[in-house]
């Protein structure tokens, strides 16, 4: 299968929508977790949004790896590389959260004691916290290593390249 579009490697295209979704769902996660009134209302854009960030996050590591065979063999492609997957168990965690956080959205008004709607609000909140933060640290974390692979001595201080 060839990964390009219009010429292009399609990870170099990919990239840019994980970098930017990915961590706007992590944040309306954490909004949504905190917030009821807004819970209820935007539970199903968020559940769609972070479904969506999954399967676009393999198809760029999949990307990835087939820029990778077509490039030479250098060590900060190779530890770009090798980070890379490492964002994936983040995304299915991030999935897991958003499905939680739309069972709570359908579910809580059944919750007939304020208490046990606070302590479930307060435990979702938390877990998209930690969720959040570490699928956000590790995006960029890959996306540094990605662009010191790229840049890296290519570029020049001086405007006129000399």
């Amino acid at each position: 299968m060839s990964y390009e579009f219009a010429g292009l490697p399609l990870h170099v295209l990919l990239v840019h929508a994980v970098i930017v979704l990915t961590p706007l769902c992590a944040v309306l996660l954490v909004v949504l977790a905190a917030w009821p009134r807004a819970r209820r209302v935007l539970w199903l854009p968020a559940l769609l949004g972070t479904a969506l960030v999954l399967p676009l996050g393999l198809v760029t590591v999949e990307a990835g790896k087939w820029l990778e065979a077509r490039v030479p063999p250098a060590p900060l492609i190779q530890d770009h590389t090798s980070r890379g997957e490492s964002i994936l168990p983040w995304l299915v965690a991030l999935l897991g959260v958003a499905v939680a956080v739309a069972a709570w959205a359908l579910l809580e008004r059944r919750a007939s004691a304020f208490g046990t709607r606070l302590a479930v609000s307060a435990v979702l909140t938390v877990a998209a916290l930690a969720v959040g933060t570490g699928t956000v640290m590790t995006l960029v974390t890959i996306g540094e290593s990605g662009s010191r692979a790229v840049w890296e001595g290519g570029f020049s201080e001086d405007p006129l390249g000399r």
